[in-house]
């Protein structure tokens, strides 16, 4: 296990790296270090950027800011690309480094400062603090006579001479020989000029870096930067506005922000790159009007304006919420933003606030559903009814003739729901089988609110069984009454609807249940985030108490395998369970650092994301555990998608980054399978099978298959098999 002080120190450097990172929003180690390595092809700018991004970092761990943040490289950028301008502009020297921390020190002050006032706002404070950080040391060393400005760069020749000799001085002249189109050189320039260094091999290191991150990422800023100079063409405009310190890099770092980072890249995040563009160059060049007075460079100015306007505008919006969709949970990288938010919609309701589940224990039949055959009309449409058949299809025994022969009758109605009772209908006499009260429509009735706007409403209950009162809190599942024949009944059933006002009579949502089984043929299917149809026979999931100690993974506990790989050698691996500052959970590996987070409901335990190590026993667990209903039903079949992104990258997935924004060609699939169970005095042992597959189209092009057993509240067995990959895995005691 990793000490304290090296965890601390190695989250530390990692803040250091990703600070290089993060100007492309990224948390990307190998774009890092090209990135560091750019920043030194001038080294005394490299290395004063270095010492003001350490200068920050140390003085935000000392004041004792989120060191979370500080990992992320979050307070780092900005001091970097400070440090990276003053080293360019002004000589070295004792009196230049003192200037050097203090400015430093200054910007991060300024990035707390603005982080605060954007976060109010709920935007980002981009490279704002480098801005003001910037132009106001360039303005307060003018009065500073120990320094003298650098004249580095006039006699460009002799640096790279004195840098790298006469292997670095041929190299040069062969790219600058090769007769680059001016606008590609300018471009190529333009990356590297963001890091302050404006020669073309460092833009074309920039843009290795930047494929190697992101495909869309690089798509974008070619979209971006060509947007710029074909406005630039089209309305006459001096391109060495484009040229002049290459401010180009403004198109090209909003393009990034606005294409595919704060926005889910897609065909509308593309056009919108292409629309903001002449309002960048208006801002650019009236900016540069105005700050020639002054004798500044407008750097990125309309990068941070277009973007922090752009997503205040979207703010405001009150339909269109998906052209384009904002980014909800940062993955840092736009195609796993895609490929996440795209997974997740195709898994989840995102309109679904507060899980609703069925209120009801056993299985129960839907005899009436949304736009139903009597009632459920209209404004009233979206409700269920629900009755218990036997395997006859009927739904009483005897003739029927009494409301105590249909099954349903007095059973107990459960809370769908945690939520509080707001509202009550009670003291009406069940009818007799045929008959119906007009006057009371809903009979005895509970209302429930689980969130705002969100209310249950659960009707036609038994007269004197309910067990709650008005002002209630109650959990779900917790029984709320009994199902009786109350109200516009002509026979024993329940009547459940959402609705988003917490009156009698109110009008009904759509709004899903988050999970139940459907059983038919003789198998069940679960169902996420759907609406019951009529004639399905469905219920809720039953806990099997071994399976749920199973996979009921807290935070604090260690979990441990022994894995058995092909060759028969055995290895420990143990995983630590641990929740993020949002409470997020996560089983974290301590070999390899990896993270799974997943989520365990009660009913379902499912994985949502993982990162790190795709050769690491976790990867494969995250794989083969994807979804897992925590009860035993036999022949039940659980299907999942996964994200693009959570398999190894080949090539073609690299065609399927560069197009994604438009065109999803691949697909994935998880599938279980419940085989197997032995229960007995002493022990229970379940079986299931789950397999991994990814398509091209319907071609399938990847396939990986596990085993699982669990006995007794724990993992007894986990075996892999795929190409390249055989292992099994035991839990064993921490």
């Amino acid at each position: 296990m990793i000490h304290k002080t090296e965890k601390a120190i190695l989250l530390f450097l990692e803040g250091i790296l990703f600070s290089y990172s993060q100007v492309f929003f990224s948390k990307q180690k190998t774009l890092a270090l090209i990135l560091v390595a750019v920043t030194f092809f001038d080294w005394i700018s490299g290395l004063s950027g270095l010492m003001a991004l350490v200068t920050a970092n140390l003085a935000a761990t000392l004041i004792g800011l989120n060191r979370q943040s500080v990992s992320e490289g979050l307070y780092g950028f900005n001091p970097l690309l400070v440090g990276l301008g003053m080293g360019l502009f002004y000589q070295p020297g004792i009196e230049f480094f003192v200037v050097l921390v203090f400015a430093s020190l200054f910007t991060l002050f300024l990035t707390i400062w603005l982080l605060g006032f954007f976060g109010k706002y709920g935007l980002p404070y981009l490279g704002w603090p480098f801005l003001l950080g910037i132009w106001l040391v360039t303005l307060a060393t003018r009065e500073f006579s120990a320094l003298s400005m650098s004249d580095r760069g006039i006699f460009l020749i002799n640096e790279i001479y004195k840098y790298g000799g006469m292997p670095m001085v041929k190299l040069y002249y062969w790219v600058n020989d090769l007769g680059i189109p001016n606008s590609i050189a300018t471009y190529f320039r333009s990356l590297a000029a963001i890091f302050f260094q404006y020669n073309l091999l460092a833009g074309v290191v920039v843009a290795i870096g930047l494929i190697i991150y992101s495909r869309i990422a690089f798509l974008l800023t070619i979209i971006g930067f060509f947007s710029a100079w074909f406005f630039y063409l089209l309305i006459g405009a001096d391109l060495t506005d484009l040229s002049y310190s290459y401010i180009g890099f403004n198109y090209i770092l909003g393009a990034i922000a606005i294409g595919g980072f704060f926005i889910v890249p897609s065909k509308w995040s593309l056009l919108w790159v292409i629309l903001l563009t002449p309002l960048a160059a208006i801002i650019l060049s009236a900016a540069g009007r105005f700050f020639i007075l002054l004798d500044l460079s407008v750097f990125s100015i309309a990068f941070n304006i277009i973007v922090v306007m752009f997503l205040y505008v979207l703010k405001f919006r009150h339909r269109n919420f998906y052209k384009p969709e904002l980014v909800v949970v940062q993955r840092y990288s736009p195609e796993r933003n895609l490929y996440s938010q795209h997974n997740y919609k195709s898994r989840f309701d995102v309109s679904a606030i507060v899980n609703i589940n069925l209120p009801f224990l056993d299985e129960w039949t839907v005899t009436q559903g949304h736009n139903g055959e009597h009632t459920h009309k209209d404004d009233w449409r979206h409700a269920w009814d629900f009755e218990v058949m036997d395997e006859d299809g009927k739904t009483y025994s005897g003739y029927g003739g009494e409301v105590r022969d249909f099954y349903c009758y007095n059973k107990p109605v459960l809370a769908p729901a945690d939520g509080f009772v707001q509202e009550i209908q009670e003291g009406i006499a069940d009818n007799p089988v045929g008959e119906m009260n007009l006057a009371n429509n809903w009979g005895n009735t509970v209302i429930i609110k689980h969130a705002e706007g969100i209310y249950s409403k659960l009707s036609h209950l038994k007269q004197g069984s309910i067990k709650t009162f008005k002002g209630a809190y109650v959990r779900q599942g917790e029984v709320i009454g009994y199902c009786g024949n109350s109200g516009r009944s002509p026979a024993p059933h329940l009547h459940m609807q959402l609705q988003s006002t917490p009156f009698i009579g109110s009008k009904t949502i759509d709004y899903p249940i988050a999970s139940y089984l459907v059983h038919e043929y003789g198998k069940y299917k679960l169902k996420t985030y759907a609406r019951p149809e009529i004639g399905q026979t469905i219920a809720n999931i039953t806990k099997n108490e071994g399976l749920f100690k199973a996979f009921s993974f807290t935070p604090g506990e260690v979990i441990s395998f022994e894995v058995t790989g092909k060759n028969g050698q055995v290895q420990r691996t143990d995983w630590d369970v641990n929740s993020d500052m949002y409470k997020y959970t996560y089983l974290e590996c301590r070999k390899t650092r990896s993270k799974a987070y997943f989520h365990n409901d009660g009913n379902l335990f499912y994985f949502m994301h993982f990162e790190g190590d795709k050769n690491s026993f976790l990867y494969y667990f995250y794989l083969g555990a994807y979804k897992v209903v925590m009860g035993f039903y036999n022949k039940l079949e659980v299907t999942d998608s996964y994200p693009l992104h959570a398999f190894k990258p080949g090539l073609l997935m690299v065609v399927q980054d560069f197009v994604a924004p438009v065109y999803l060609f691949m697909n994935s699939r998880f599938q279980l399978k419940y085989l197997k169970i032995e229960d007995n005095f002493i022990s229970t042992s379940i079986k299931m099978s789950s397999s991994t597959q990814l398509f091209s189209g319907r071609r399938l092009i990847k396939k990986m298959s596990f085993d699982m057993v669990i006995s007794n509240g724990r993992i007894e067995n986990f075996g892999v098999k795929g190409p390249g990959i055989e292992l099994s895995a035991k839990e064993v005691a921490s």
